[in-house]
C-alpha cells in the first residue's frame, strides 16, 4: 500500500520563464528605483530600537477612544518633552501584554544631550510621563516600559546594517565555493534585489522598522538563498545531462523541474506566516508582514532573477562537470 502524498502540482511543466526574463528584469528595475526613491523621499519609520526615547504600553479602567487619545496627547505634550505619539491598541489580541480597547501605546521622542546626560534625560521623561498619567488616571497600569538612549540606539543601527552586509558577503563566498563565480553573482544580486525592495516596502507603508525587522530581513536572505541554491543545483544537474540543448533551454527545464517544490514550500511557509500576522498581535505584525512580503519576493527572484542572470554571466558548462 502506497503512502505517498498526492501530487498537487505536476513536475513536468514547460512554462517559458526564460522568455519572460526581459520583462522580469524591467519590472525589477522599476521596483528597485521606486524603492530607493521611497527610501530617500519618505524615509523609514524607525522604532525606539533605532531612535531612542521612551515607549510605554498602558491600560486604563476607562475605554481609550479617539477623544481619550486626544486628551492624553494634550496632557503629555504639555510636559515639555517634545512631541508625544499615542496609538490605541484595540487591535491587540488576548494573550498580549495589553489587549482590548482600554490600552494605548505611548512614544516619547529622544531627549537632547550626550552620554550620561542623555540617559538621565530619558529616565526623567519616563518618570514624568508615568507621574502625569497616574495623577490624571487613577488605576492606570503600565504593562510595558522601554527606555533607550541615543548612544545605544546608534550602536543598534550600526549593528543591524553590519549584520545584513556580512550576511550578503558570506552568502557570496558560500555560493562561489559551492558553484562558480557566475552563480555567486546571480545569487547575491538576487539577494540585494530582495533586501532593497523589502526596505522600500517599509518606506512606502511606514510600518515600524526595528530590530525584529532586521531579523526578518536576515531570515528573508536565508530563505531566498535556500530557494536559489535548490534551483542552481538542478541547473548544474541539467547542464551535465542535456549537453546539446542551449543554455536558455536548460535553465528553463531546471526551473520547471523545481517549480512544484518551490510553490509548495512557499505556500506552506505563507500559511504559517499569515497565521502569525493575524493572531500574533501588534508586536509581531511587522515581523510577520515583512516575512510574508519577503517570501513572495524571494520566490520571485529565485525564478526570474537568479536563474536568468546565468545567461548574462554566461555560466560555463565545464563548471558543471567539475
Amino acid at each position: 500500500m502506497s503512502l505517498a502524498l498526492v501530487n498537487f502540482l505536476p513536475d513536468d511543466t514547460t512554462v517559458p520563464f526564460i522568455k519572460a526574463r526581459l520583462a522580469a528584469f524591467g519590472f525589477s528595475a522599476l521596483m528597485l528605483v521606486a524603492s530607493i526613491a521611497a527610501f530617500f523621499a519618505m524615509g523609514l519609520n524607525f522604532g525606539i530600537d533605532f531612535t531612542g526615547g521612551v515607549t510605554l504600553e498602558v491600560r486604563t479602567e476607562e475605554q481609550i477612544d479617539a477623544e481619550r487619545i486626544d486628551e492624553m496627547r494634550t496632557l503629555l505634550n504639555g510636559l515639555g518633552f517634545g512631541a508625544v505619539e499615542l496609538q490605541g491598541l484595540s487591535e491587540l489580541t488576548e494573550g498580549s501584554d495589553c489587549f482590548g480597547d482600554h490600552c494605548a501605546l505611548i512614544r516619547v521622542q529622544p531627549q537632547e544631550g550626550e552620554g550620561i546626560e542623555a540617559e538621565e534625560a530619558q529616565q526623567a521623561a519616563n518618570l514624568a510621563v508615568q507621574a502625569a498619567l497616574t495623577e490624571q488616571y487613577p488605576g492606570i497600569e503600565f504593562r510595558s516600559i522601554n527606555v533607550l538612549g541615543p548612544k545605544v540606539s546608534g550602536e543598534l543601527v550600526q549593528a543591524g546594517v553590519t549584520s545584513i552586509v556580512v550576511a550578503l558577503v558570506l552568502m557570496l563566498i558560500y555560493i562561489w565555493f559551492r558553484f562558480e563565480w557566475q552563480y555567486s553573482v546571480g545569487a547575491v544580486l538576487a539577494l540585494v534585489h530582495d533586501v532593497i525592495i523589502t526596505i522600500g516596502m517599509f518606506a512606502v507603508t511606514q510600518l515600524e522598522f526595528n530590530l525584529s525587522t532586521i531579523a526578518a530581513i536576515l531570515t528573508i536572505v536565508g530563505y531566498s538563498m535556500n530557494d536559489t541554491v535548490v534551483v542552481y543545483d538542478r541547473i548544474r544537474e541539467k547542464l551535465r545531462k542535456f549537453k546539446k540543448e542551449s543554455l536558455a533551454e536548460v535553465l528553463n527545464r531546471a526551473i520547471n523541474k523545481t517549480l512544484s517544490r518551490t510553490i509548495l514550500t512557499s505556500v506552506t511557509t505563507l500559511v504559517a506566516l499569515i497565521s502569525l500576522w493575524v493572531l500574533g498581535g501588534a508586536a509581531l505584525q511587522g515581523f510577520a508582514f515583512a516575512m510574508i512580503f519577503g517570501v513572495v519576493i524571494g520566490t520571485y527572484s529565485s525564478i526570474f532573477i537568479a536563474a536568468p542572470l546565468l545567461l548574462v554571466t554566461q555560466v560555463k558548462r565545464e563548471s558543471a562537470e567539475s
